[in-house]
């Protein structure tokens, strides 16, 4: 399928000088002189290496057509975590290479999620938007910093940092966006 160059977004999958990139960081730039265009990290699903490039709106890229189906998370082991079919229980096992760090870090046991393949070759998964996990870090708050846009460091269950209201304590749920680790709001379990 065709997509306009400005269409691409972090965690795409496009078909691009003969091989599969998924698109890792995007940065719209408009420069004093010229056409605004959209400089994109591109890694190569297969190899691992990266690539940077620049689309216009005027350009036309092919996203590849990934096929998608519901798993769940059952364990880890050894950098390979496990994922069974929800309908017909058959066993996947992913590297953390092929998931990347960063999502592998979310995965919660019973946690279901997309795994995209590409002619029945697993590529990646798509984590849910959202997912709870508990604060067992937070710096204390500083007096007087009660502006409503003031947030402190915390680092959460699975080891990532990422800033929270000042009310958060250790201990306290909170719900994280997958995407890039930001605070959303307390649980409500």
């Amino acid at each position: 399928m065709k997509i306009n160059g400005n269409a691409i977004r972090p965690g795409m999958v496009i078909e691009h000088q003969g091989n599969l990139w998924r698109a890792v960081k995007i940065q719209h730039t408009q420069p004093g002189k010229g056409g605004a265009y959209l400089q994109v990290e591109l890694k190569d699903i297969r190899n691992g290496t990266k690539l940077n490039e620049r689309f216009r709106s005027s350009e036309t890229v092919e996203r590849a057509r990934l096929e998608q189906h519901q798993h769940q998370y059952l364990f880890s082991d050894d950098g390979m975590h496990t994922f069974m079919h929800n309908q017909s229980y058959d066993q996947i096992s992913l590297s953390t290479e092929a998931l990347g760090e960063e999502q592998a870090a979310y995965l919660q046991d019973g946690m279901n999620v997309m795994i995209e393949s590409f002619e029945e070759e697993p590529l990646g998964m798509q984590l849910p938007d959202h997912v709870t996990l508990e604060v067992v870090e937070a710096d204390a708050v500083v007096k007087g910093q009660t502006a409503a846009s003031s947030y402190k460091p915390a680092v959460l269950e699975n080891g990532m940092r990422t800033l929270v209201p000042p009310h958060i304590e250790i201990g306290t749920r909170v719900v994280i966006a997958t995407e890039d680790c930001s605070y959303v709001e307390r649980a409500k379990d």
